[in-house]
């Protein structure tokens, strides 16, 4: 019955299951004849060299049988001419495989000959040989001394200096273009950037100035109340958010979010090519990614800080109301009277440079991402420090500029 049922199945796919019955058999023949009778290779010695042969197919397919036959042959440590006249096929497997057994026999492999190779054999065969070179000697940084630790990082400081000025540079380039020429604002990634970096922005920037005016606005009446100075809590409040804190708190948050989203998303896009692909079509980057950045952040930066400053006071006048019985409308009267325009325009002139210096060090070390996933979390780090170093330094230099000129 079994014979029966085996004879319909044949005569129903005679092209199919037959044929690959009968080459599964050849296969396996071939096979368990290639490993008795040691057909991979053959070795011939003489007085001044060893000929080592290559027969068949050096391919991923047959490395195990032709590994078990290697480990019965050995090579004497004189000159190995490998010759490849009946050689089939050769892959990138088979030739590491050949170069491993020259190497564990105690062949030099840069000083074997290679004869009756075909070309295409020879290439492959050249490429594995020059991926095995052996990788240069690793020092560590632990074991540099002082002064060559120095000199890396005097190097490294200036290559970063360059970059910048030349990134500032091609920056200043397009947006004068774009001054020039409005039709090359991309205005719909500055919109989408306002919206990430403006409206979004909004709850955790109103958040966080409202914490921060409530905690100067407590610290400063637990002092005045001693004195009866109630109603200078106003001053103190309004003076402190609107001049120094709600610019500094907005810029030190936009660094953490925009900042870092700007070297992210750039690094993601280098590491995925989308860069090389957006130069190779033509596009400029800079005008592409880097000016709708830049400006939705200038933009967005004053207008952020004056939701502070507004925030911020708020939270001021809620201690005040709770904890020294100052009500809102007894607030917001001293509030016309000590906070002049300019303290609110020292906080949105400070805004858009604070900004600006954001948005450079964002794109920047965007551009400057390696191929490696590793970079894009080191440059995003580096990002939120830079930017913070950076806002708190010119936040000192705008401080004595405005006390010298009395403003």
């Amino acid at each position: 019955m079994y014979h029966e049922l085996s004879v319909n199945v044949y005569i129903i796919y005679p092209s199919q299951h037959l044929r690959c019955y009968v080459l599964q058999m050849k296969n396996t023949a071939n096979l368990l004849a290639s490993e008795s009778a040691n057909v991979w290779f053959q070795v011939e010695k003489s007085e001044n060299f060893v000929k080592f042969s290559l027969l068949g197919f050096w391919e991923l397919d047959n490395v195990e049988a032709i590994y078990r036959s290697l480990s019965k042959a050995q090579l004497q440590d004189v000159r190995v001419v490998v010759d490849g006249r009946g050689l089939r096929h050769l892959d990138t497997a088979g030739a590491m495989l050949l170069y491993h057994f020259l190497e564990s026999s105690g062949v030099d492999v840069r000083e074997a000959e290679f004869r009756n190779f075909d070309k295409r054999h020879l290439d492959i065969a050249r490429l594995v040989a020059s991926r095995l070179e052996q990788p240069e000697e690793f020092h560590s940084p632990i074991c540099l001394s002082l002064l060559e630790r120095l000199g890396q990082n005097a190097l490294r400081i200036f290559s970063d200096t360059a970059n910048l000025t030349r990134f500032i540079g091609e920056s200043s380039y397009e947006l004068a273009r774009t001054a020039k020429r409005p039709k090359f604002l991309r205005l719909k990634e500055l919109f989408v950037q306002l919206e990430l970096g403006f409206v979004n922005a909004i709850p955790v920037v109103s958040l966080v100035t409202f914490l921060v005016g409530v905690v100067i606005a407590y610290l400063f009446a637990i002092q005045i109340e001693k004195y009866g100075a109630n109603i200078f809590i106003v001053d103190a409040v309004a003076l402190a958010m609107c001049r120094e804190l709600s610019p500094m708190i907005v810029a030190i948050i936009m660094a953490g979010r925009s900042g870092s989203a700007f070297t992210a998303h750039l690094g993601a896009m280098k590491l995925n090519e989308e860069i090389d692909a957006m130069i190779t079509i033509g596009l400029s980057p800079m005008r592409v990614l880097v000016v709708p950045r830049f400006l939705a952040l200038v933009i967005a930066m004053p207008l952020l800080v004056f939701v502070g400053d507004a925030i911020g006071i708020i939270g001021g006048m809620l201690i005040a109301d709770l904890r020294l019985g100052i009500t809102g409308v007894t607030y917001l009267e001293r509030l016309q009277v000590v906070l002049p325009v300019k303290s609110l325009v020292v906080g949105l002139v400070k805004a858009p440079v604070f900004a600006a210096f954001i948005a450079v060090i964002g794109c920047r070390m965007g551009f400057s991402v390696e191929n490696n996933a590793r970079s894009v979390g080191l440059s995003t780090t580096s990002t939120v420090v830079q930017s913070i170093v950076s806002v708190i330094i010119i936040n000192a230099v705008f401080a004595v500029i405005f006390v010298e000129l009395g403003i």
